[in-house]
């Protein structure tokens, strides 16, 4: 049986070949090649995809990053195709599903969303209750830097606290869409945003997500 994240990593790259090495993304500054690249050091190299969160690594991470760019873009298409090396964590099927669910279900967003003839996908219901209940774990993560209160509400009414403060944003839409607001994709991301105009304006600019 297909995991979330398996099929989502299938996803995306079939958008990342039918996109094309030079299609823009969500990731500002990143081609379709860049995102491909830092997809396949995230899961082969780990001394260097530890980068992302430690600061004094950064270097290492992007110079490791722009040698992948340079191979060859449908030998990056078929390194995410095929998944991580048999010695990998991520070849675990538990790490796989909890690490990669949400990470490519964004990415595959990032492109799709960066086209001009893009549509938005039903998900469904299961797999959209698999992308709240990692959001609302990781929501206090995702809205450390909020500049004002946030809070993620589905339009069913369940809500998750992204960050405590005054006043209070409330950010109501789908699970997918409220996730790719909370990762930092405000403007790519399908809501309804609600509260005090001002503090509207400051949260769309912030810096939200990992």
């Amino acid at each position: 049986m297909s995991t979330h994240a398996k099929r989502e990593r299938l996803l995306l790259a079939d958008l990342l070949e039918a996109a094309g090495p030079e299609a823009a993304t969500l990731c500002q500054g990143w081609t379709a090649r860049d995102l491909a690249a830092h997809v396949v050091v995230r899961e082969r190299r780990p001394d260097a995809a530890a980068g992302v969160l430690l600061g004094p690594l950064k270097n290492r991470l992007e110079r490791v990053q722009a040698e992948f760019a340079e191979k060859p873009y449908e030998e990056l298409i078929q390194l995410i195709r095929t998944g991580p090396p048999r010695m990998s964590p991520f070849g675990l099927k538990q790490v796989d599903e909890a690490a990669n669910t949400v990470e490519f279900y964004i990415h595959a967003e990032d492109v799709r969303r960066a086209q001009p003839d893009w549509s938005q996908r039903e998900l469904d219901p299961v797999f959209a209750d698999a992308l709240w209940s990692r959001m609302e774990k990781a929501a206090r993560l995702m809205g450390r830097k909020a500049p004002v209160g946030l809070v993620l509400r589905r339009p069913d009414g369940q809500t998750a606290v992204a960050h405590k403060g005054t006043p209070v944003v409330t950010v109501t839409g789908e699970p997918g869409e409220l996730l790719l607001f909370a990762s930092g994709r405000q403007d790519g991301a399908r809501v309804e945003v609600e509260g005090d105009k001002e503090a509207v304006a400051r949260l769309r600019t912030a810096e939200l997500g990992m």
